[in-house]
């Protein structure tokens, strides 16, 4: 496992046994705009966040509500590519010391070639890749492609999510197991009570668990990470973002935003 696989390992493991909490936001690679999401990058940054979910643009985006589904479009219709998507992660992690998860699907990463593909996210320094239209029981080749070139392929489980099938989750899994709270896309409706699954999920695995899809506002987060390692926001960064005046006013509002979820998120336990 390479150095940045190994990051994200440890550090995500190291803030569980520690008591503390991740934060990880979710950003769209290229939206509102070259400029803007570099503005953005230097936001998460100065929020103090230490993880970032960089979104590659997709003209099919399943797994995603209205609000990533239409930055991505804005990122396709901007000319954002594969490879400038990587540059971006590039930039992250390189200008910012951000740990970089690339979040995207199959069908993008099969164009590219597989190969080709975890060759890149290596020398991009990305930490770890999320594909959620890929099962488990399909993910093996790529899992172990992207092992061998040090990217750690984060696994998904639902509320819906078996005993064995979350042990089985968890034997695989590198970074941190991602727990979709809702049965749904994100930005649909908040998560319901997690208690039964988050402690279904650490009797089968031993890996650090993150809550993502429906965590909108600090409370929310807060209440998740009383039960979970972490929380991933997306489409309420996104809507800041969209809502704002011009790049500048949506990078203050991101940082404002995330502030305030990881001041919410320390009476649980420190942030990062």
């Amino acid at each position: 496992m390479s150095e940045a696989a190994l990051r994200l390992d440890a550090f995500a493991r190291e803030r569980r046994d520690t008591g503390g909490k991740l934060l990880v936001p979710f950003l769209t690679a290229g939206y509102p705009d070259r400029e803007g999401f570099s503005l953005l990058l230097e936001a998460v940054a100065a929020s103090g966040c230490k993880v970032l979910e960089i979104g590659m643009p997709f003209s099919d985006p399943v797994a995603d509500g209205p609000v990533i589904q239409a930055a991505s479009q804005q990122a396709l219709d901007r000319g954002v590519t594969m490879r400038r998507v990587l540059a971006m992660a590039a930039e992250a992690r390189e200008r910012h010391g951000l740990q970089v998860i690339l979040m995207g699907y199959l069908n993008p990463v099969l164009k590219f070639g597989p190969e080709k593909f975890a060759a890149a996210c290596t020398e991009a320094g990305v930490s770890g890749l999320i594909v959620p239209d890929l099962p488990h029981e399909e993910s093996a080749p790529l899992r172990a492609l992207m092992a061998e070139r040090g990217v750690a392929l984060i696994e998904l489980l639902a509320p819906t999510t078996g005993t064995g099938r979350m042990a089985s989750l968890g034997r695989s899994a590198r970074g941190f197991l991602y727990l979709v709270s809702t049965t749904g896309v994100t930005g649909a409706g908040g998560p319901g009570d997690l208690t039964d699954t988050v402690a279904r999920v650490r009797a089968a695995c031993d890996q650090p668990v993150c809550v993502g899809f429906g965590i909108s506002d600090p409370g929310t987060a807060a209440r998740v990470c009383r039960l979970a390692d972490g929380a991933v926001i997306g489409s309420a960064l996104l809507r800041r973002v969209a809502e704002a005046a011009d790049p500048t006013a949506a990078a203050a509002a991101v940082k404002e935003f995330l502030t305030e979820v990881r001041a919410a998120i320390a009476a649980q336990g420190e942030s990062s």
